[in-house]
C-alpha cells in the first residue's frame, strides 16, 4: 500500500479494480496497460476474417486471473454481433490442456482463442494441441504464432517495457504514481503463421495478410 508499483504491461487495470481510472490511478500503483479485453476482441474479428464460416469459438481462461473475466464478457458481446457462439472453457495449469482441446474439439467448436497470458511459458504445446486437434488458433502474444499457433494480435509489449523504464525514473525521482496517467499501447503487431494456415487447409485472405505486421513462411 506504500511501494510505488510500476506495471509494464497489465491486462486490464481498469477490469480488475487495480486502478480508479486511467487519468489518475489514485493509488501507489500506475502503468502501461495491454488493453486486454479490448485487443482480445480485435482478435476475435481478425479470426472471423481468417475462417469465414466461424460460428462456434472456445475461449481458453484462467480463472484465478482476474483481468480474464472483463476480458471474457468484452468477448462474448463480440461474438455476439458477428454471430458467433462462444464457450468458455476454464484451465488452471499446464496438465489440463491435452483433455481440455479434446473435449472442446468434441463438443464441436470450430477454432480456439486463447486469452491472453495465459500459458506463456509452454507456446509450442498449446500451437501443437490445437493442430492436431483441426483448431485455428488465435493468440494475445507473438511467441504463441511463432511456436505454431494461427494467429496472434496484441501490442508490441517490447514497446510496453521500454516506456515503463521512463515511469520508473519519474517515481525515483519523486513522482506521485496516484497522478501518473495509465498508459495505452500505440504499437499493435497482428502476426500470421501460414504454415500452420496451409496444414489447417486455410486460405488466409489477401487482404488479412496485407494488413500483417509479420507473416510466417
Amino acid at each position: 500500500s506504500t511501494i510505488p508499483i510500476i506495471f509494464a504491461s497489465h491486462a486490464d487495470p481498469i477490469g480488475s479494480n487495480h486502478v480508479a481510472s486511467v487519468r489518475r490511478p489514485g493509488g501507489n500503483i500506475t502503468g502501461l496497460s495491454l488493453l486486454m479485453s479490448e485487443t482480445n476482441a480485435k482478435g476475435l474479428e481478425l479470426l472471423k476474417e481468417a475462417v469465414p464460416n466461424l460460428s462456434q469459438v472456445a475461449v481458453l481462461f484462467d480463472p484465478t486471473t482476474p483481468a480474464h473475466a472483463p476480458g471474457l464478457k468484452t468477448l462474448e458481446e463480440t461474438a455476439s454481433s458477428l454471430a458467433i457462439r462462444i464457450g468458455s472453457v476454464a484451465v488452471r495449469g499446464e496438465g489440463e490442456l491435452h483433455s481440455t482441446f479434446a473435449v472442446i474439439a468434441r463438443d464441436g467448436a470450430q477454432a480456439v482463442v486463447v486469452l491472453n497470458s495465459l500459458f506463456m511459458g509452454s507456446p509450442t504445446r498449446v500451437a501443437e494441441l490445437a493442430l492436431e486437434h483441426r483448431l485455428p488458433a488465435m493468440f494475445g502474444a507473438r511467441e504463441h504464432t511463432e511456436a505454431g499457433g494461427l494467429l496472434s494480435y496484441s501490442p508490441d509489449r517490447a514497446d510496453l517495457w521500454r516506456r515503463a523504464a521512463a515511469y520508473v525514473d519519474e517515481v525515483l525521482k519523486a513522482a506521485d504514481p496516484a497522478d501518473l496517467p495509465v498508459q495505452q499501447p500505440t504499437k499493435f503487431e497482428l502476426v500470421i503463421n501460414l504454415k500452420t494456415a496451409k496444414a489447417l487447409g486455410l486460405t488466409i485472405p489477401p487482404t488479412l495478410l496485407a494488413r500483417a505486421d509479420e507473416v510466417i513462411e
